[in-house]
């Protein structure tokens, strides 16, 4: 993982387990953390391919969660400052981007595929068959995370930049929204 976006990844797949909980016990509780963390991860490799792309938002910050938290209802549930500091560093383009890909198994596929081009898979081989390819168990574990249904309104958010980003189009995303 890169060392500059693990901020990112670590916030950002913590929002999405928080908002979409698993519904069982410590191993349900594992395998969702692993589905929605390869989904942030392999969204954020994408949103920054670039050394330089993950330093610039290591340097300004990814935007925080207030949206998502009131677009999933939340964000009254969110009054405890002690969740603070993690919630400043949820990027909701990479949170967006990650619901996508784990309610689209074809997108997801094409994603993963997509990170040869990174700079943060350089060299390395990954494993992301819990987000490409989820088993049955899988899918009992984390059935909120999964459902396309309760995930539409955060998905819809920037999936179309996700899609133009694997077409190889520029997302330009972050000019746009200010690099949050």
């Amino acid at each position: 993982m890169s060392a500059d976006l693990s901020p990112v990844i670590a916030a950002t797949t913590q929002w999405l387990l928080r908002s979409y909980p698993g519904t069982g016990g410590a191993l349900d509780a594992a395998l969702a953390e692993a589905q929605a963390s390869q989904a942030v991860m392999v969204a954020a490799w994408l949103r920054y391919p670039t050394v330089s792309d993950a330093a610039l938002v290591a340097l300004v910050g990814p935007g925080g969660s207030a949206r998502l938290d009131w677009l999933t209802g939340s964000d009254a549930a969110v009054a405890d400052e002690s969740d603070a500091g993690w919630r400043t560093w949820v990027d909701e383009v990479v949170a967006s981007w990650a619901a996508t890909l784990l309610t689209a198994p074809s997108l997801a596929r094409d994603a993963v595929a997509a990170l040869d081009t990174s700079d943060h898979t350089a060299g390395l081989v990954f494993d992301f068959r819990r987000l490409t390819d989820p088993g049955e168990r899988d899918r009992r574990a984390a059935p909120l995370l999964r459902h396309p249904d309760l995930l539409a309104a955060l998905a819809g958010l920037h999936r179309d930049s996700l899609v133009r980003r694997l077409r190889g189009e520029p997302a330009d995303e972050r000019a746009r929204s200010g690099m949050r």
